[in-house]
C-alpha cells in the first residue's frame, strides 16, 4: 500500500509501505475512507516531536472501514464503518479507568502517527480497537466525521472543558485556525455572553464570525485592549490558547482576568515565559492537556443531530494519492485559505461536475 511517510525534519514522502496486519488480539485494521491533516503533522514535520522516528507513517484521525479484526475485538466486525480516534485506550490501566484516556499507560494513549504507523494510508492498524473506533451513524457524512476524530474532542475538551466556560462569560480564542473555530463552535453550547477570536489572518477572523465569534481581532493591532474594552478593563473570563507559540500563550495570560482560566490547547515546540511576577496574585488557573476523546460518543450523537458545524471547516478535498499537495495547502494556509482539508473523498470540482 501507501503511506504518507516522516523521513525527518522537513523529508516527508506518499510512497509504498508495508500493509499493516494483525499483531494483537485486540487490533483492528482499517480500510482508509478519509483522512485529514493536523497542525501537530506540521510541527512533526519541523522537527518539534521528536518521539516521531524517521519511517513513521503520520496522521491520527481517519474515517473508513473495518476489514480484519483480532480475536478479542467485540464491538467491531469487518464491513462496519468507523471513525478511528486520535486516541488508543487499553482501558485497564489507571488513567483509562479514570477516563484519561490520552494519559494511558498501557501502550495507548498518542500513538498513532506518533509512535506507531497512522492514518495517512490506504490502511492503518488500530490497537485496542474496541476503545479506540466508534461505529459511525448513516447520518454522518464521512468528510464531516473525521473532523471528530481529533479537532472537536480536543477543542471541546482541553479547550472549552478545562477552560470552565459558562453562561455569560467572556471567552478569548486565540488562534482561529481548526482547533480555534471548533472550540468557538463549542463553546457557544454554554451560552457566554460574548466570545472574541484572535488572529493574524483576515480569512480566518471571517471565519471565525460565521461560526458564531461575537467580535474579532487582528493579533497585531492590540486585542488586550479590545477584551479590556468590553469587559470594563476586567478581562476575559476564558482565554483558549489555540497557537502554539510563546507569544501567544503570554498574550493569552495578560487577556484573562483575575480567577480566570486559561486554556492552552496549542502544541508548543518552544518555550514560553511564565510571568509569575505579575500571575501570583490573581488566583490565575492555567491548564494544558492531551484530549482523552471521552467526549467523542456525545458529539457523534451532536453531530448526527445536526449541532456541531463540521461541514463550515472543511475547505479542500483531495484523493488519497493527492497528499504532497494537500500538505502543501495546509501549510500555507494563509495564503489558500485553507481551514482543513479531507482526502479520500470527491474533491469540491468533481462534485460540482456531477450536479450540474
Amino acid at each position: 500500500m501507501k503511506g504518507f511517510v516522516f523521513h525527518g525534519p522537513g523529508q516527508s514522502a506518499w510512497e509504498e509501505v508495508p500493509d499493516p496486519a494483525v499483531k494483537e488480539p485486540t487490533d483492528a485494521i482499517v480500510r482508509v475512507g478519509a483522512v485529514t491533516i493536523c497542525g501537530t503533522d506540521l510541527h512533526i514535520l519541523k522537527g518539534d516531536v521528536p518521539e516521531v522516528r524517521p519511517g513513521t507513517v503520520l496522521g491520527h484521525e481517519a474515517v473508513g472501514e473495518i476489514v480484519e479484526v483480532g480475536g478479542d475485538v467485540r464491538t467491531v466486525r469487518p464491513g462496519d464503518r468507523v471513525l478511528v480516534s486520535c486516541i488508543s485506550a487499553c482501558g485497564r490501566c489507571r488513567y483509562c479507568r479514570e477516563g484519561s484516556y490520552g494519559q494511558c499507560r498501557g501502550g495507548g494513549g498518542w500513538i498513532l502517527g506518533h509512535l506507531i504507523d497512522g492514518t495517512q494510508a490506504e490502511y492503518v492498524r488500530v490497537p485496542y480497537a474496541d476503545l479506540s473506533v466508534h461505529a459511525l451513524p448513516s447520518a454522518v457524512e464521512s468528510k464531516d466525521a473525521v473532523l471528530l476524530a481529533d479537532i472537536f474532542p480536543t477543542s471541546y475538551e482541553v479547550g472549552v472543558l478545562n477552560g470552565r466556560v459558562r453562561p455569560g462569560d467572556t471567552v478569548a480564542v486565540v488562534g482561529a485556525g481548526p482547533i480555534g473555530l471548533a472550540a468557538i463552535a463549542t463553546a457557544r453550547l454554554f451560552a457566554p455572553e460574548r466570545i472574541v477570536a484572535v488572529d493574524l489572518a483576515a480569512s480566518r477572523l471571517e471565519a471565525a464570525r460565521q461560526l458564531g465569534a461575537d467580535a474579532v481581532a487582528d493579533a497585531r493591532e492590540d486585542p488586550e485592549q479590545l477584551i479590556a474594552d468590553l469587559t470594563d478593563g476586567l478581562g476575559a473570563d476564558v482565554v483558549i490558547e489555540a497557537v502554539g507559540a510563546p507569544e501567544s500563550f503570554e498574550t493569552c495570560t495578560r487577556m484573562v482576568r483575575p480567577g480566570g482560566h486559561v486554556a492552552n490547547v496549542g502544541v508548543h515546540g518552544r518555550p514560553a515565559t511564565l510571568h509569575l511576577e505579575d500571575l501570583w496574585i490573581k488566583n490565575v488557573t492555567i491548564t494544558t492537556g492531551l484530549v482523552d476523546t471521552h467526549s467523542t460518543p456525545t458529539l457523534l450523537r451532536m453531530a448526527a443531530a445536526g449541532r456541531l458545524p463540521t461541514a463550515q471547516l472543511v475547505t479542500h478535498t483531495f484523493p488519497l494519492e493527492r497528499m504532497e499537495e494537500a500538505y502543501d495547502v495546509f501549510a500555507r494556509a494563509a495564503d489558500t485559505g485553507a481551514l482543513k482539508v479531507v482526502l479520500g473523498v470527491p474533491s469540491h470540482e468533481e462534485v460540482a461536475v456531477r450536479a450540474a
